[in-house]
């Protein structure tokens, strides 16, 4: 990786990813941010480029629970680089806001919270691997989380017995997966695929809404940027941590058959070709 890396950041104007963001920044990397709402793009990217006395980050704005925006966010982050060592996929909503009893979904039709946290980072991760691996050695990191249930492939959807945290839990489940599942598909001395749980209830706006923190956000940041930068992890690939430990992932990650089967049914959701 060079000594000032190309690092997208999904999520970036506030909580995980606006503090990862801060770091990265201060260490020297090129930044670019996504978030929804360009008015908090705008300020987020001065008050960093103020703090880090760095180029002001490049911003873009798009809803992941619209695919087609997803597509225009992966096009304009491909005109405004012509690299990218580092893609960090921590957008998300969690299993209480919005309203985690009801069922709620995207603007392709899909559940909600597999939309958001789930297919918009999938999509993205694909739609940007020819840009990561013509700037190899690369890195995708996927923030998940130690809630995980197991996929029911007959109601992926939730059309039945819904509840916000089963939704949250398959959707992170389902990024683990799709991250093993990528790993072995790809060299590890080019791009490497991990995913983590960078840290217990942390005080973000996602996580007060619903509960008190358990974890500092320091916590997350440290354990999310070692993946992003540490060189004894160069070529470490297929992995899921907690924090900074190693961990096993639900069963179902493990499970070869799953795995396909939700990369294919992912393709044929966000109406992506085969890679």
């Amino acid at each position: 990786m060079t000594d000032r890396p190309t690092i997208f950041v999904t999520g970036a104007t506030d909580g995980l990813g606006r503090a990862l963001a801060e770091r990265l920044a201060a260490d020297g990397a090129t930044l670019l941010l996504h978030g929804r709402d360009q008015s908090r793009l705008d300020r987020t990217a001065t008050e960093i480029a103020d703090h880090a006395n760095v180029s002001k980050p490049r911003t873009f704005r798009a809803d992941l629970a619209d695919l087609s925006q997803v597509r225009r966010l992966a096009a304009d982050v491909q005109r405004a680089t012509d690299r990218l060592e580092v893609f960090v996929s921590n957008a998300g909503i969690g299993s209480g806001e919005p309203d985690g009893h009801d069922r709620r979904t995207s603007a392709d039709g899909y559940e909600l919270r597999f939309a958001v946290n789930y297919l918009a980072g999938f999509l993205l991760t694909i739609q940007l691997l020819p840009l990561l691996q013509v700037s190899a050695p690369a890195r995708i990191i996927n923030v998940a989380s130690l809630g995980q249930q197991p996929l029911d492939f007959d109601d992926l959807m939730l059309e039945r017995d819904y509840s916000g945290i089963r939704a949250y839990c398959q959707s992170k489940l389902a990024q683990i997966m799709s991250g093993f599942e990528l790993a072995e598909r790809l060299p590890a001395d080019q791009v490497t695929v991990n995913s983590l749980h960078p840290a217990t209830f942390m005080p973000t706006k996602m996580v007060l809404a619903e509960r008190s923190s358990v974890d500092t956000l320091e916590t997350g940041v440290a354990a999310t940027e070692r993946l992003v930068v540490e060189p004894a992890l160069a070529g470490v690939t297929g992995r899921f941590f907690d924090r900074q430990r190693e961990a096993r992932a639900d069963a179902q990650a493990y499970d070869p058959a799953a795995r396909a089967r939700l990369w294919q049914v992912s393709l044929e959701l966000t109406g992506q070709a085969e890679t």
